[in-house]
Formats: C-alpha cells, structure tokens, sequence
C-alpha cells in the first residue's frame, strides 16, 4: 500500500511536471512584460556633476494615474514622499512634481552623495528606476615635497602631490618646458585617490634657483591645469669677488668696495680686514660695503673680502695706492699705458713691414739692372767685332782695288 501510495505520487507529480515548466516560463514572461512596463512608465536619468556643484535629478513619468511616487537616496532613505520632504537635508530640493516629470536639485554635491537614487512608482505592481549620480573631484593645487638638503654634486629627489581627486588627477614634470619622466604612484583615500609623481635630479651650483613646474590635469578641469612651480634649492661653498671703482685713487678721494658673494646660504656676516694692519679709522662697513672717505697714503694697503658658510670658506684681495694729486693730473695729460704700448706696438709693425719691402724691391731692381747691363756688354761685343770685321773687308776691298 505504501509503494502503491507514493507510486501513484509519483505519477501525479510526473504528470504535473510539465504543467509546472510552463507555469514557470509564463512566469518569466509575466516578470519581463513587467520591466519593460516599468521601464516605459518610468525613466530616469543619469547625472555626473563636480564636487560642490549642482545635480538635478530627473524622474520621467508615463500615464502617471495619480499613484504615490517616492524619492530614495544611496541608502535607501526617502528624500520625498509624493513631493513631500521626508528628509531633513537642505541641500534636497523638489522644484518640479507633474504627471510627467518628477524633478529634485541636489546642492553642493559632496562625494558621500555618490550612488544611485531611486524613483518609485506605487501602482497594482511597484514600478522603480535607478539615477547613477557620479561625483567628479578636481585635484587642487599640487603640493611640492623634497625629500632633503642636497649640495651641489648630489641627487634632489622631488614629490608631486595631488593628495585628493577622483578619478585619479594626472601629473607631470617639466622644466623649460620639457617633461622630466617620473615614477607615478596612488593611494585610496575612501572614495577618493592620493596621486603623487616622484622625480631625481642631479643637481650643480648653476641650478640653484632654476624653476620646475608640477602639472596636474584632470576631467573636471576640462582643458585647464593645476601648476605649481618649485624653485630649486641647492647648498653651495661661497666664491667672493671684491668690486671697485675704475682708474687711480687720488689723496682726497672717497672709496667704495662692494664684495659680491655667491653662496648658499649666504654667509651670515662679511669680514673686512687689510693685510699686515688694521682698517683705517675712517672706514665704515654696511653689509657687504667699505667705505673710506678722504683717502690719504696711511690708506694704502691690500683690503681682503671673506665669507664662509657651512660647506666653505672663500676671500677675495684689492690693493689700493694712493696717489699724490699733482701727480695725478701730470699723468692725465697723456694717454694710458696701455694705449700708448698698443700705438708703439703698431708704429714698430709698420716701420718692419716698410724695411721689408723697401728692400725686397731694392734687390729685385738690382738684379734686372746687372741682366739688362751683361746684356748690353754682349751686344756690344758684337758691334765691335762686327766693326772690326768690317774694316778689314773695306781695307781687303781697298787692297783689291790697287
């Protein structure tokens, strides 16, 4: 009796399996009409909007009946119910609610108002659309790190950081407008991403001070960029050059030195000394300029410059001779040594070049005088013995005649 019982179970079961295949492919069917009813019933739309911007959110309807229509959030929190706020967030607002068009503005976007919102639709059957809202977030000015001090010789190692954007911000080196390769790297940051580009130069005193630029670009920037510019800073020993007034000092006159000084850093202080003595009494010191007014011969001496800073030490010398002022204006009346030096040296060029060819054309014309001379020597040799020859012709005719 058992097996008979579950037997014709069974037989029932196989009998309404096929039965149930189709039920079930109605089903899908059934389910498949549905989507497409909801989707022509209901439409939304997607939205990408910039951190701190304005998103509109739109929900479209279709033979809208008067049914109960719902706004939800990413988290599924009802923003509105029917066109009324059923959130406490300002930044939501319901501008337009028609049987066609179901319309809230989202302000000062945030990138936690990410995701999609949906649009309810409560009729016999629940009809819902999802708006994608995307969250754009331009990078801001990128930030420029070092990783240390270098001195001249060394490698600078130089960080650009884009530390929040989304998507991820795109960064380049440039220096004289010309891309430097770096190595790019990201780090999440929740919903945003840290992008930084690492660069190394090796660096000489000449590039101290010289600029490189960190470009960032991204889609919410359209065609604009982000530039920071970056002075390089490289540590060098000092070189000092001590500048002075041109031509001679006279008794009377005031001196002025300036001792200009490279370095970085700067010495902190500059040191003015004269050898083998102490500076005159009348001197005065400002920064890096020596003065000394009404010079006099006790001021003669060689004035040294120095400065030093934590890599160096470097001093530069100028010796000053005072001179007596007749003297002085004596020596104005004429040219400068070392004019009158050049005119010399130019005069004693011209007098050897004229020596040199007076007496290359003097041999020259000495030579066509001695030819032309044994040429006439010749032809003279030969009229007198053309002559000779002659008389004796004359003389043996004559004989002849006799």
């Amino acid at each position: 009796m058992g097996r008979g019982s579950v037997s014709r179970i069974g037989q029932a079961e196989m009998g309404r399996g096929p039965v149930s295949r189709i039920g079930l492919g109605c089903w899908v069917v059934i389910a498949c009409c549905c989507l497409a009813f909801s989707a022509q019933a209901l439409q939304a739309e997607n939205v990408t909007v910039t951190e701190g911007g304005r998103a509109e959110i739109n929900c479209k309807l279709q033979s809208y009946d008067g049914s109960i229509v719902v706004i939800q959030n990413p988290y599924r929190q009802t923003l509105f119910f029917n066109g009324t706020r059923a959130l406490k967030d300002e930044r939501f607002q319901m501008v337009q609610f028609t049987p066609r068009l179901v319309k809230i503005v989202l302000s000062n976007v945030r990138v936690e108002d990410e995701g999609g919102y949906f649009c309810q639709l409560y009729t016999d059957a629940t009809l819902h659309q999802v708006a994608t809202l995307t969250v754009l977030v331009p990078p801001a000015e990128p930030q420029v790190e070092v990783k240390e001090q270098v001195v001249e010789g060394g490698v600078m190692e130089l960080t650009c950081i884009a530390p929040r954007s989304k998507p991820p911000a795109t960064l380049r080196w440039y220096r004289d407008r010309r891309e430097i390769p770096g190595v790019t790297s990201q780090q999440d940051n929740d919903k945003t991403v840290s992008v930084s580009n690492t660069i190394r130069l090796a660096v000489s005193k000449r590039d101290d001070g010289a600029l490189v630029t960190c470009e960032a670009t991204h889609p919410a920037l359209r065609s604009q960029r982000k530039i920071t510019q970056h002075a390089l800073d490289v540590h060098y020993a000092p070189t000092v050059k001590i500048q002075h007034p041109p031509g001679v000092m006279r008794e009377g006159d005031s001196l002025s030195l300036d001792c200009i000084i490279s370095a970085n850093p700067m010495p902190r202080a500059v040191l003015w000394s004269r050898l083998n003595s102490s500076l005159p009494e009348r001197t005065e010191t400002q920064g890096t300029l020596l003065t000394i007014p009404r010079l006099s011969a006790l001021d003669n001496g060689t004035y040294v410059c120095e400065g030093h800073n934590q890599y160096g030490r470097a001093a530069d010398e100028y010796t000053l001779v005072v001179y007596d002022p007749g003297a002085i204006v004596e020596a104005q009346r004429y040219l400068p040594y070392s004019v009158i030096g050049g005119i010399l040296a130019v005069l004693v060029f011209g007098v050897i070049t004229v020596l040199t060819v007076t007496i290359w054309c003097s041999v020259r014309q000495k030579g066509s005088y001695l030819t032309h001379e044994a040429s006439g020597l010749d032809e003279h040799g030969e009229v007198q013995e053309a002559f000779l020859n002659g008389s004796e012709t004359r003389e043996g005719k004559k004989e002849y005649l006799l």
